[in-house]
């Protein structure tokens, strides 16, 4: 049988401290590493870790939050959120995706997490290389690192708190709209998802300027049904 520990152990390399550790060396005290969850999904908020990690602690087991099963993710939920100096997660509404789109809603998203803190940032970590956190410290403040979730300590923490704190905001939602199985899907496409919306419509949690809404049969403006999306 398998274990959380032994699934653990099979993950390869660990992400590291050593980004964070230069800059304290460096002497930049607060070091955030920032993560996004959710910019892909087509209902619910888009969410935004942020994690300030101790330079004399560590919790062990952390990885992306992609790599890790649900519950490996609950698991160490509490650790990593203990174990923070700081920790916020920020969320973007579907309201506010809609209106804002979606590089506006996850700045505000990242603005909410960063003034969550409580602590003023000296250097912010971001995963990928578009810095969506630039207009929120001061200049030069900022450093993308491609895969960082994969490599940075921080950044893997900010993932896993957005994570976890995404996916039950999800599972609350889901005994109101009980077809769309957003237990299990989080919002994200699947076919269960698909079923349903073409079934039902969307919901009041569902994000309106996406693209899958011009396809829905029940939208009266569509001239021209594709089908392939849900098939």
């Amino acid at each position: 049988m398998t274990t959380v520990a032994s699934s653990f152990r099979a993950r390869g390399r660990a992400p590291s401290l050593s980004v964070e550790r230069q800059l304290w060396s460096d002497g930049h005290q607060v070091v955030v590493g920032v993560d996004e969850v959710g910019r892909g999904a087509w209902a619910g908020p888009l969410s935004v870790g942020a994690a300030v990690l101790p330079p004399d602690r560590r919790v062990y087991k952390v990885r992306d939050s992609k790599m890790l099963t649900e519950l490996e993710r609950e698991t160490l939920y509490d650790r990593v959120a203990g174990w923070c100096a700081a920790w916020s997660v920020g969320h973007a509404s579907q309201e506010e995706c809609d209106r804002l789109g979606m590089s506006d809603a996850q700045r505000l998203a990242a603005r909410r997490a960063i003034e969550g803190l409580g602590v003023t940032p000296d250097r912010v970590l971001i995963d990928g290389n578009w810095d969506f956190v630039r207009e929120l410290v001061p200049a030069g403040a900022t450093e993308r690192l491609v895969k960082g979730d994969a490599r940075c300590l921080s950044i893997a923490a900010a993932s896993v708190l957005a994570k976890v704190t995404r996916d039950r905001i999800m599972r609350a939602e889901a005994p109101s709209f009980p077809p769309y199985d957003f237990e299990r899907n989080k919002g994200y496409p699947c076919p269960q998802h698909k079923l349903a919306l073409r079934a039902f419509g969307p919901t009041s949690i569902h994000r309106r300027s996406w693209v899958f809404m011009e396809y829905l049969p029940w939208n009266q403006q569509r001239t021209v049904r594709q089908p392939t999306l849900f098939d």
